[in-house]
């Protein structure tokens, strides 16, 4: 398993489709309508800050039953 840390600092929709076990389509998507945050676009490319990502999965994570 990949450590957040050993990502790269700009993550492809590839990329980041994988990490949140989803399609390109639904990565596009999601940056489209403003859903995903960090998203930097460089001409037609979509890029996405890991740093962002992993701070608002960590922050949307619901609480765990034990809480």
């Amino acid at each position: 398993m990949t450590r957040f840390s050993d990502l790269p600092l700009l993550l492809t929709v590839a990329e980041t489709a994988e990490l949140l076990r989803t399609s390109p389509k639904a990565i596009y998507a999601m940056a489209s309508r403003g859903l995903l945050p960090g998203v930097t676009r460089l001409g037609r490319r979509v890029l996405i800050r890991r740093d962002e990502l992993i701070r608002w999965l960590d922050e949307s994570r619901a609480p765990s039953l034990e809480d």
